[in-house]
């Protein structure tokens, strides 16, 4: 999760810690975690050493159109296609059961897919 400097007026309606947890104990995913903003010099290097080959990572933050763009150098760095490699979600005005559930949701569909 990037949560804009935990001050963007797009996450007044959810409480951040509860969704995170909730995303790493309720469902099938490796990593839960927030940074305060990922499209900055430090999340550069966050990606640097986080990102691997042979992978998927879905952030839910901004706009998925402003996470292809924020976010493709770091994916390229490593081998990865940003297109193909990152599932971005826009939780922007969301409360804590809906960004959850949409989640939730994307990962249930992005598994029937495989």
């Amino acid at each position: 999760m990037c949560v804009c400097t935990g001050k963007c007026p797009g996450f007044e309606k959810m409480d951040m810690w509860d969704f995170v947890n909730r995303v790493r104990i309720e469902l099938p995913v490796e990593y839960g975690f927030i940074h305060p903003q990922l499209c900055e010099e430090d999340g550069d290097r966050f990606f640097d050493d986080f990102l691997q080959e042979g992978r998927k990572y879905m952030v839910a933050g901004c706009a998925p159109t402003m996470q292809y763009k924020l976010f493709r150098d770091a994916f390229q760095k490593v081998g990865l296609d940003v297109k193909k490699d990152l599932i971005p979600l826009d939780i922007r005005d969301l409360s804590t059961e809906q960004a959850f559930n949409l989640v939730e949701q994307t990962l249930e569909n992005h598994e029937k897919d495989e």
